[in-house]
């Protein structure tokens, strides 16, 4: 994917890609959107602004992979491995519970499967890999002039941002996965700049917390390591 160079005249969208009035205020517009419509809001609000402002998809991190197969098997690994790896070292470490209470109406609950299967592959592997890596990183990127900590400055603050999204809802547990989480991935995106892989191993995180939950091994899985 591509978006063509801006003409030279096109003041409207040079502005958006700015940090004067115009550009802060499209990024205080998506914020809104990510605090109203979670995810898949400031996504899609993200691309129109990506679109109006002529800002190249590559620069959200849309590249197109070296290889699908090695990106959609890889993710799919990642994931899941990522989050066994929290739930039976991390949480235990720092003496978090093991248990999802927000989440714990999933047990062996098949109805509630189709909806959270759609707000995990919609809202949070594209939506929030869109806004919390590709855009706050391009966003950072372009206000610290590419300096070479600016990538360290937008893991970061993606990551916090990440982990005060999941507190509302989470508390404090889905918070510092989340800040985890926002850290590994915002790694990845800070060498890599890709998006794919990232949003394939977020739902591969996020389905594979569900199958734990749904079939109730989360007691189980937290004590692997740590008994």
């Amino acid at each position: 994917m591509s978006v063509s160079a801006a003409p030279e005249n096109d003041r409207f969208a040079a502005e958006l890609r700015g940090f004067g009035p115009m550009g802060l205020g499209a990024i205080l517009v998506i914020f809104l959107g990510a605090l109203v419509a979670s995810g898949w809001g400031a996504a899609l609000l993200v691309l129109l602004w990506a679109y109006r402002s002529r800002t190249p998809w590559r620069d959200l991190g849309f590249a197109v992979p070296r290889s699908w197969l090695l990106t959609i098997v890889g993710g799919i690994l990642f994931g899941a491995a990522l989050k066994l790896f929290h739930k039976a070292i991390i949480l235990p470490l720092l003496r978090l519970p093991s248990v999802n209470q927000a989440y714990h109406y999933l047990v062996g609950n098949p109805s509630a499967l189709p909806e959270i299967v759609l707000t995990i592959l919609v809202s949070a592997a594209f939506g929030e890999e869109t806004f919390y890596r590709g855009y706050l990183f391009e966003r950072i990127g372009k206000l610290l002039g590419g300096r070479p900590w600016a990538k360290v400055v937008a893991v970061l603050v993606s990551a916090a941002l990440f982990g005060v999204a999941h507190l509302a809802d989470q508390g404090v547990p889905g918070a510092v996965q989340a800040v985890f989480v926002g850290l590994v991935f915002g790694g990845i995106f800070a060498v890599t700049s890709r998006l794919w892989f990232l949003m394939i191993a977020h739902a591969s995180f996020d389905l594979t917390a569900v199958a734990i939950i749904y079939f109730g091994l989360e007691a189980r899985v937290a004590h692997w390591v740590f008994k």
